[in-house]
């Protein structure tokens, strides 16, 4: 069984206990450090109500972001693999054009 350790973690001034494993303390504070800023955020934009609200509209917001994110590196990868195969065309063409002239 894997070591667990309880994190103290504050979101809009309210304090949650947190399992999670040592390795991921710093990464868990963090997250929650990222949360509370749009939480905060949206919650002094005064347009949304409730920390239900507040909370579930920051959800939807990094969610967003992240699939925006996902979609820019499945973009890259498609890129890359374009560009992989235009360059092994350009080398079969430059191996075949090398091996044509005589001098």
């Amino acid at each position: 069984m894997s070591q667990q350790d309880t994190v103290s973690i504050r979101i809009l001034d309210k304090e949650y206990q947190v399992n999670c494993p040592p390795n991921e303390r710093d990464a868990l504070v963090q997250s929650a450090s990222h949360l509370d800023a749009r939480m905060r955020t949206i919650r002094n934009s005064g347009t949304v109500i409730g920390l239900e609200r507040i909370a579930v509209m920051a959800a939807l917001n990094l969610t967003y972001d992240l699939d925006k994110t996902e979609s820019n590196v499945t973009l890259q990868k498609d890129a890359r693999k374009q560009l992989d195969r235009i360059d092994k065309k350009l080398t079969l063409a430059l191996k075949s054009l090398e091996k044509s002239v005589t001098f």
